[in-house]
């Protein structure tokens, strides 16, 4: 016992000085981000024990507003580290948007990249296969000597994969997260992308085609995928500006990658575009996957201001994963405006893809422009194309937005109007023998179709947001077969001089008007019946009644809080008396 008495002031000062800084760490802890997360899970387990104790229905409609209060908290559990990447681009203030708006502009990065690798070959392929003079009046001999059949089966390889996985990855962007995919699609085609020139170079024809069949497979988890993106990042009346703006990307693409592939082709060498293309995809794969999440909760560094509002403007989103038994097959397959968006993706698709792989050689057959000439006004259509594609959206929005017209109608009119603005110059192109004429038709045509972006494109997130993705594979899968028939069709008007030219836009008018007659018909910008599973709208609805008679004891009878993904059950006994009406739990108010 003596041996425990102090023998001096410090054997008492000391101690006391440690146990007095013990005491008072624990209190500041309560402030930092982590110690305030295990106070509230701790405190609001045991309220909500408390209250389910109760057994009666007005204490179940208290957990429901207490569970409320710990929304944020809940989703803060499932928000991931901020990575040194995303702390490294955040510091600069023009990185500081808003987290939906950045993911549309990396989004439309992520398009500009995968569409200007679709460029490189149409562009190479006029050096690799063709005698040529460079810019500075040295003839050369083609490296290759392919058949016209020969080019006609490699450029069509890619659309061989990019046609397989379109519904398949719409499958997967309902089911994993579709950001992920996303990313995971560009950065493979990009690696693959490295690769053909040495597959070109080991003349193997085989090679070329299982590097190309492999890109599209992989290019194909784009579309569907970003759709999936946008049903959890895009508010209903932001459906518009968000998706052009990310999908303007893809006429970028063209607008870069035509006089960018051509340039390199015409000063470097034909492999030159396939490096550069390869190393930017690469570098952008590495950013998006740092900066890019799949939900607005799981994002570390957003602001609980934007959080609030995405999920408040979107409401309920499913969040069990549909299979391959629980999604709507029939229904969807017979869906009228389902059948509109697809032939309007075919009708669309057909026209890209033929300027995109072939505007160079009209070019060159029609009017005998050189390469390095005639890449820049090849990009003027897509130029304009881009900018009325952000224009349409802004403008698409704005209508739907202030009531002037309904969903519907403005995904007509926007659709029908550029699709004919683009089928009447198409006409024009055809018969034209002039140069100036022609480059006018073409900007014009391709310019008018950019609204059409606002018609058809977004219009799967507006019949049916949670299958949104599924149904892009379902109408860009059928787009696909354009991109497949497309070369071999212009090929064989082509082969006999070119005359063939005026068959060309002639089809590619005709095409489109008739996707102006079958959009104007049978589309729709109204949610269908079969676009949500009924269990799940039963329970929220049951759900969100219950929260409505928090504090309310004469407001209906329901038992269910909280969604459990089952029909509300009847009530199992009478209505309980009147409960003194509390304030919801406040674990920040000391007072309470």
């Amino acid at each position: 016992m003596a041996g425990n008495l102090p023998r001096s002031f410090n054997d008492v000062w000391e101690p006391g000085k440690k146990a007095f800084n013990e005491y008072k760490q624990p209190i500041s802890n309560l402030f930092t981000k982590e110690a305030k997360q295990q106070r509230f899970e701790n405190e609001g387990e045991g309220v909500l024990d408390s209250y389910q104790a109760q057994g009666n229905e007005t204490s179940t409609h208290k957990v429901s507003t207490t569970a409320e209060n710990f929304s944020y908290e809940d989703d803060r559990r499932d928000t991931a580290r901020p990575n040194k990447i995303l702390m490294l681009v955040e510091q600069y203030q023009c990185m500081n948007c808003r987290k939906r708006w950045q993911l549309a502009l990396l989004a439309n990065i992520g398009f500009l990249i995968i569409f200007g690798i679709r460029c490189n070959f149409g562009a190479a392929k006029n050096h690799m296969f063709r005698n040529y003079t460079d810019p500075w009046g040295h003839k050369h001999m083609h490296d290759f000597n392919w058949t016209i059949t020969e080019l006609g089966v490699m450029e069509s390889s890619f659309f061989y994969g990019y046609l397989v996985t379109q519904i398949p990855a719409g499958f997967l962007a309902a089911k994993y997260p579709p950001n992920r995919l996303f990313g995971l699609g560009i950065g493979m085609v990009a690696v693959l992308n490295l690769c053909l020139p040495y597959a070109f170079r080991s003349k193997s024809d085989f090679m070329v085609a299982m590097i190309q069949i492999f890109q599209g497979l992989f290019q194909g988890i784009a579309y569907p995928s970003m759709h999936g993106v946008w049903r959890y990042w895009a508010p209903p009346l932001e459906r518009s500006k968000l998706a052009t703006t990310a999908f303007t990307g893809s006429y970028a693409g063209a607008v870069l990658g035509l006089p960018v592939s051509a340039f390199l082709v015409a000063y470097v060498s034909w492999a030159a575009p396939f490096y550069l293309y390869g190393v930017l995809g690469v570098l952008w794969t590495i950013l998006w996957f740092a900066m890019t999440f799949e939900k607005p909760a799981n994002h570390p560094t957003i602001s609980l201001e934007e959080k609030k509002y995405i999920e408040e403007a979107i409401g309920h989103v499913s969040y069990t994963h549909p299979t391959l038994a629980s999604i709507p097959w029939k229904a969807m397959l017979t869906s009228k405006p389902v059948w509109a968006i697809i032939v309007a993706n075919f009708a669309r698709s057909w026209t890209f893809y033929l300027l995109l792989q072939n505007q160079l050689s009209y070019m060159r057959d029609v009017f005998g422009l050189m390469m390095n000439d005639s890449g820049i006004i090849a990009a003027l259509p897509h130029l304009v194309m881009g900018i009325v594609v952000l224009l349409g959206g802004q403008l698409a929005d704005y209508l739907r937005s202030n009531k002037i017209l309904s969903t519907t109608a403005v995904r007509k009119i926007f659709n029908c109007g550029g699709f004919g603005g683009e089928a009447f110059f198409m006409l024009f192109v055809a018969y034209t023998q002039k140069e100036s004429v022609a480059v006018l038709c073409l900007i014009l045509a391709v310019g008018c179709s950019g609204f059409a972006i606002s018609g058809y494109n977004v219009n799967h997130l507006d019949i049916a947001p949670r299958y949104a993705a599924i149904l892009m594979g379902f109408s860009n899968g059928v787009g696909t077969l354009a991109g497949l028939m497309c070369p071999l069709i212009t090929e064989s008007f082509t082969a006999h001089g070119a005359h063939g030219w005026t068959k060309v836009f002639l089809l590619a008018s005709l095409i489109h008007f008739t996707g102006i007659t079958f959009y104007a018909v049978f589309a729709s910008g109204e949610l269908q019946d079969w676009a949500e599973p009924k269990e799940e709208e039963t329970s929220w609805n049951a759900s969100y009644l219950g929260k409505q008679a928090v504090g309310n004891p004469n407001y209906g009878t329901s038992t269910t809080a909280i969604p459990t993904g089952k029909p509300a059950a009847p009530p199992a006994r009478p209505q309980p008396p009147p409960q003194p009406e509390q304030k919801p739990y406040d674990p920040l108010n000391p007072d309470w």
